[in-house]
This record gives C-alpha cells, sequence and structure tokens, in this order.
C-alpha cells in the first residue's frame, strides 16, 4: 500500500525547534480531529489524540514533533549570529548549510566558519567545533536586529525528495513517526483499550514532552515511535549496521536510554510473524527516545516497546528512509494496538 508522499513532505519541511512545535502541531491537529474522540494540548505542548477503546486500560503512544535546532544567543556589531544548538550535533553536518531564523519574520542564514584558504595545517586535519560557527543573514546589525533577537530559534533548510523508493529530507527524525502515528489513527478501527496518541515536544532535548505525558496518563502499555540508526552503508562493519533499510520496521529491544519488556518484545515480533510485516531486530548503544519516559513515568512503569523506523544520515539534513519500511511500521503499531488485549501478560 502507498503512503501519503503530500503530508509526509509537508510534515518534515515544517520548522518546529524544541518547545516552538506550534506549525507542527497545527498540521497535527487538522489531520486528526476527523478521527479522534478527542484532542487536548496540554501545558507544555503536547498534543494528545484520544480514541476509546471496549475495556478499561490505557495504551499511550509516543511521536516528538520537534527537530534538533539552534537558539540565538549573540548578534555581534557585523550583524552575525552565535548560537548554541538544540539537540545534539555532528559539527561536520554544519558546513555550507541554509537554515531559517525564526525571528518576527522568517530569514534565511548560511553557516559559516573560517574559510580553508586562510586555515594553517593543522587546523585543515581537525572538524571544525561547533563554536566556531556562526550564522550570515547578509545584513548589518541594525538590519538583523529589526527581525531577530536573543533567543530566537532556528532550523535548518531542505525539501523532501523521492530517491528510488526513498524518501529524504531533513527531520525525518522525528516526523515519519508523526506521520506514521497519523495515518496509524485513521486506520484505527475500535481498539481494545483506549489509546492515547501524543505527539510530544522536546524530545531531543531530553524527553520532557514524553515524561510530562506519561505523568499525566499513567498507561498501563507503551509504545514510542522515532527513527533508527541504518548503517548499512560502504566501510560499516556487519555489527555495526543496526538496522537496513528496505528490510522492514524494526521492533526496538534495547537503547541507551531503555530495555524494552522482554514481553513486549516477544509480542510485537509474534504479531509481526502473524500479519506477515517484514521486520528487523533494532538494539542501539547509544540514543534513546519517549519510549524511557513512558515506561518509567507511571507508578510501577509501563508494559513498553517501540516501533523504530530504519533512518540513514540521522541528524543531517538528508535523513533517508524507505517507503516500505514506513508503511510495515503503520501496520505493526496498527496490529499491536488491536490484539493487545489477546496476549498473556503475565511474567513467564
Amino acid at each position: 500500500m502507498a503512503i501519503n508522499i503530500k503530508l509526509l513532505k509537508q510534515i518534515c519541511e515544517v520548522a518546529g525547534a524544541p518547545g516552538h512545535e506550534q506549525r507542527v502541531r497545527e498540521i497535527v491537529m487538522k489531520e486528526v480531529k476527523p478521527f479522534a474522540d478527542s484532542v487536548t494540548v496540554d501545558n507544555m505542548g503536547n498534543l494528545t489524540a484520544f480514541k476509546k477503546g471496549k475495556k478499561n486500560k490505557k495504551v499511550m503512544i509516543a511521536a516528538h514533533m520537534d527537530e534538533i535546532s539552534f537558539i540565538v544567543t549573540h548578534i555581534d556589531e557585523k550583524g552575525f549570529l552565535r548560537f548554541n544548538p538544540l539537540g545534539g550535533f555532528d559539527p561536520k553536518t554544519l558546513t555550507a548549510q541554509r537554515v531559517i531564523v525564526h525571528g518576527k519574520k522568517d530569514v534565511i542564514g548560511v553557516m559559516g566558519c573560517k574559510p580553508i584558504h586562510v586555515m594553517s595545517a593543522e587546523e585543515r586535519t581537525k572538524i571544525v567545533p561547533i563554536t566556531d560557527y556562526f550564522i550570515d543573514l547578509g545584513l548589518s546589525r541594525k538590519e538583523a536586529e529589526k527581525v531577530v533577537r536573543v533567543g530566537d530559534v532556528v532550523t535548518r533548510e531542505r525539501e523532501l525528495i523521492e530517491m528510488g523508493n526513498c524518501v529524504n529530507c531533513k527531520s525525518i527524525d522525528n516526523r515519519v513517526s508523526v506521520f506514521v502515528l497519523i495515518e496509524m489513527l485513521r486506520e484505527l478501527k475500535t481498539p481494545p483499550y483506549d489509546v492515547y496518541a501524543v505527539f510530544t515536544v522536546q524530545e531531543e532535548v531530553g524527553m520532557r514532552g514524553a515524561h510530562a505525558s506519561a505523568l499525566k496518563i499513567q498507561p498501563d502499555f507503551g509504545f514510542g515511535l522515532d527513527t533508527t540508526i541504518a548503517f548499512d552503508v560502504p566501510g560499516a562493519k556487519e555489527y555495526e549496521v543496526v538496522t537496513r533499510l528496505g528490510e522492514g520496521t524494526a521492533i526496538k529491544i534495547m537503547d541507551s536510554s531503555t530495555i524494552c519488556d522482554y514481553r513486549m518484545v516477544d509480542y510485537m515480533r509474534d504479531t509481526a510473524r502473524k500479519y506477515k510485516i517484514k521486520h528487523q531486530e533494532e538494539i542501539l548503544s547509544a540514543g534513546g527516545t519517549d519510549t524511557a519516559g513512558i515506561q518509567r513515568m507511571t507508578p510501577g512503569g509501563a508494559i513498553s516497546g517501540a516501533v523504530s523506523i530504519p533512518t540513514r544520515h540521522i541528524h543531517q539534513v538528508i535523513e533517508m528512509a524507505d517507503k516500505s519500511d514506513i508503511r510495515a511500521s503503520i501496520d505493526l503499531l496498527k496490529q499491536c494496538i488491536m490484539n493487545l488485549d489477546t496476549y498473556d501478560w503475565s511474567f513467564k
């Protein structure tokens, strides 16, 4: 089954820095209202689409709306901006990038640093530290200060394109999961348990939205939705791959923030096999997701697992996911939600 590229493109391309997810939230609100029993937004900005189930248990699903980005910390005498990152950046990915500064109006800027022509021989052998980068707006300080203030956020600029059977864009992490959750809700019939589909904020700076949402919902079951590393590229050792594009959705076993409940892992594997959904296992040695917030922030914990979408070139503006893996992620999440009441959740 095909996926809605037009909607995915809209979700990926829109700006949504941590704590500034309102543009993404507007799209989500419009999309989920027709098939949710209620839609609410909490004080942090988490949007929850609620769907009533047949039985008195609660399932929380989280997909974060924010993207790695920057915040303006200084405007110098020539109008150049200094910034701090919001989320994890590899400095080498900043070179030669256009960005959007979200001031009184959106302003295009470019990431600049010392040109190689004037670097010393030693400097040329090193990665430029993030502190050496600046944003050039092409404006004087007087003109820059008319539209930009300290505290304004900055996002990366890149459109979504299709490449073979893949999509490529900035912010596939984690807008593809926002898309997956919207589409799963669109297809979900009456579930066995109450479903709280939460589009969370501030995941890239510490899973903050998921913590607040889980504390409020107190779920019995939890599913995180996020991207994961597909290191299926030249030079990768077999044990470094994590996942591969085109090999199906990934069932998380663990990452640095979560050891998924073994019952949930087994359940997800069984469900994938039963419904012939192409899948692979994921163990990620670094990085965490909203799954951790769902699992921990309820008394006694929630039985939690995660659907992960294999993605190449993560935390760059050229993130890439396979359309068939995206479709498989929708299918697996939907079937896992619909069959939760059929499984024996006792400890064995």
